[in-house]
């Protein structure tokens, strides 16, 4: 097993730096000047120059990406050129808010997902399974933002009873932090959770018609049991790595949910970010995110070792 994880290592290394290297391209074709941006209305051309030459926008592209990766590798990511904060330090601030984002996004797909799945599977051709089909079809067809100004239309304005918008750390007050990002997790949850029903449904379906099923149903095993203690356990190896690179997609922030509910998350700020042409922020985030990716796709590829032996036997 540590063969595999170094060998996916090395794997990941150019990844990450093929992603910087496209994501400082990228940025540089962004229309507008941030020196322009930064100036505001005063744009005195001894100002403009010096702000190009403390932030090296004169270097050459190839130097300045050259700067900015080894700053990089220095745990420097650079500053911010709005507010003039370290990068880190926002990224250290916004990170906890969209990861209590999707841990509560991927608790209430996992919660809705696997259960349906299952029970369309074993109910298959059922009144059950069609509904739960018609839940994953609706969980993939409807937008977010539609679903999110929905929820706030009802639950908050018509109800009153959670906030509509906003957030509060965890550290301050549990109860209305919780209150505040049960909507968000729940647009976002249920278009998951149609995602995983799917992926249930059909691996529950493959390990149903096997024949070491049919054994244990012969045997007189209570259904129950041949489920959840044989079918699913099974099942669980494409379930597990979906749920993973899932977890991943969420890491890179939710950017209409945040927007929609004002929550000060990764995909809100790079949003800003990007309209704000603060690209030391873009930059950081993204290469942030990418590395949160590549590192719940390892996570995934190792779970799927782990839970099929036959994996796990070839090193």
């Amino acid at each position: 097993m540590l063969g595999f994880i170094a060998r996916r290592l090395v794997i990941a290394i150019p990844t990450i730096v093929l992603i910087s290297i496209f994501v400082f391209a990228l940025q540089k074709l962004l229309p507008g000047d941030p020196v322009l941006a930064m100036a505001g209305e005063e744009r005195d051309p001894a100002v403009l120059e010096l702000l190009r030459e403390k932030y090296r926008l004169n270097d050459p592209i190839p130097h300045q990406y050259l700067a900015w990766i080894g700053g990089v590798l220095q745990g420097d990511l650079g500053f911010s050129l709005r507010t003039q904060q370290p990068v880190l330090d926002l990224v250290a601030e916004k990170l906890p808010v969209t990861i209590q984002l999707a841990v509560m996004a991927m608790i209430i797909a996992v919660l809705i997902g696997i259960p349906a799945g299952i029970l369309s599977a074993v109910r298959k051709g059922s009144w059950i399974d069609w509904l739960a089909n018609l839940f994953a079809l609706s969980g993939l067809s409807v937008p977010n933002f539609w679903l999110g100004i929905m929820l706030i239309l009802l639950v908050s304005v018509k109800l009153g009873w959670l906030p509509a918008s906003g957030y509060r750390p965890l550290s301050e007050d549990p109860l209305l932090s919780l209150q505040t990002m049960i909507m968000p997790a729940f647009v976002l949850g249920t278009a998951l959770a149609a995602t995983l029903m799917r992926h249930t449904r059909s691996a529950m379906l493959g390990v149903l018609r096997a024949d070491y099923i049919r054994t244990a149903r012969a045997k007189g095993l209570r259904g129950r049991t041949v489920i959840l203690k044989h079918a699913l356990r099974n099942a669980l190896v494409p379930i597990v790595t979906i749920s993973a690179l899932l977890f991943g997609e969420l890491l890179a922030g939710a950017v209409l949910t945040e927007q929609i509910f004002t929550i000060p998350g990764f995909g809100k700020m790079i949003v800003d970010a990007v309209f704000n042409r603060d690209y030391a922020v873009v930059q950081g985030v993204v290469l942030c995110t990418a590395v949160a990716f590549i590192g719940m796709n390892l996570l995934a590829d190792v779970a799927y070792r782990w839970l099929n032996p036959r994996m796990r036997d070839q090193g």
